[in-house]
């Protein structure tokens, strides 16, 4: 009770800290984002530091290439998602009304089961309702813009944020992480680095790896619908390999999406659908044999009903931000427990056995 009596300075400080990041969230977005980013990339200025280069001209490298590859991404993808999207508007009442004329029957006939069809009335009403609300928030937005160019530009000068505090934060990294050691108290230092590189480690697996992943099995399944023919590739693509964060969900939201797009583009035909079918079992034998081993391997250490489970509680706790940051803070507790579990393995207390009283 005392030495926690004597360390409320550092309880203060916790408390302190705990405070202004609740009081400043509003502000920390470019922060956080840019810090992310400057992790991803610390690895990349460090190898071309290490073939010599200066920290200023390795982190200005990696920055512009950054950069520009984002920026190609949104000219070259957005104005195709955008046509897409658009087709997939005007093309949703048809298909609501194909599934209930032709793909629930077909279902029914070659399964022999019986499925209710699809409330046309109710969907109509709830896409009307949705389309209403989305108008009129959208001229609420328009009419709050008008009327406060400031947010705007508060708004617009914090995504700016984004790329300014990358840079520095890759200009510094390696100092600020020295800093932040020197820190921690000299008697726990070596367990906290020990602690700090295992998670280190679990972390680049996840987020450098599964993002890796991710984006690889995007790019193969939006590319290999669009060879097929699927007029929705690149959104079903796409959906699928960020819906891969989660075992096999990609694939499963994936090929049931391009399925029924075939289905309803060409009619009651297998020969399209048996090329989409193609695509995605490529993709799971490059994501099973290729990726996963050796951009992933099996440092996270979570069985996939762990994924699973990691990714619902982090959505049921904290929406979709608690889904995002589930699998990194899930994987950095299994490093933790794993050494609880050695070390409750080596106490006294685990090892004691029963003495068996000595016999004359």
């Amino acid at each position: 009770m005392t030495n926690l009596i004597n360390r409320w300075p550092l309880w203060l400080g916790c408390a302190v800290v705990f405070w202004l990041i609740y009081a400043l969230q509003a502000i920390l977005m470019p922060f956080f984002a840019g810090a992310l980013l400057a992790y991803l990339c610390n690895p990349l200025v460090n190898r071309l530091t290490q073939w010599r280069f200066k920290r200023v001209t390795a982190v200005t490298t990696v920055f512009s290439v950054l950069f520009l590859s984002i920026s190609a991404v949104f000219v070259l993808l957005i104005p195709v998602l955008w046509r897409q999207f658009i087709y997939l508007e005007s093309r949703l009442p048809l298909l609501l009304r194909w599934v209930n004329r032709k793909g629930i029957p077909w279902l029914e006939k070659t399964f022999r089961v019986d499925i209710d069809r699809l409330d046309m009335d109710l969907i109509t009403s709830w896409l009307t309702s949705y389309w209403q609300e989305a108008g009129t928030a959208a001229g609420h937005v328009m009419t709050k813009v008008m009327q406060s160019s400031l947010d705007i530009i508060s708004l617009v000068g914090l995504i700016s944020l984004v790329p300014v505090v990358t840079f520095y934060l890759l200009l510094d990294w390696d100092k600020l992480i020295n800093n932040i050691k020197e820190l921690v108290p000299r008697h726990i230092e070596p367990k906290f680095s020990q602690l700090t590189i295992e998670c280190n480690e679990v972390l680049s697996a996840f987020l450098r790896g599964q993002l890796i992943v991710m984006l690889l099995l995007g790019i193969i399944y939006a590319v290999g619908l669009q060879i097929a023919g699927v007029k929705l590739g690149i959104i079903i693509g796409l959906l699928a390999g960020l819906a891969s964060i989660i075992p096999y969900f990609g694939f499963i939201v994936g090929i049931i999406s391009a399925t029924v797009a075939t289905l309803f583009q060409n009619g009651m035909t297998f020969d399209p659908i048996i090329n989409v079918w193609i695509v995605f079992a490529i993709g799971q034998i490059l994501e099973g044999w290729v990726l996963q081993p050796y951009l992933i391997g099996d440092k996270i250490g979570l069985p996939p009903v762990g994924v699973i489970f990691a990714v619902m509680a982090g959505g049921q706790l904290f929406g979709f931000v608690g889904m995002l940051l589930a699998l990194p803070v899930a994987a950095i507790i299994m490093v933790l427990l794993h050494h609880a579990h050695n070390k409750y393995r080596q106490s006294e207390f685990y090892q004691r056995t029963e003495s068996t009283p000595s016999s004359d």
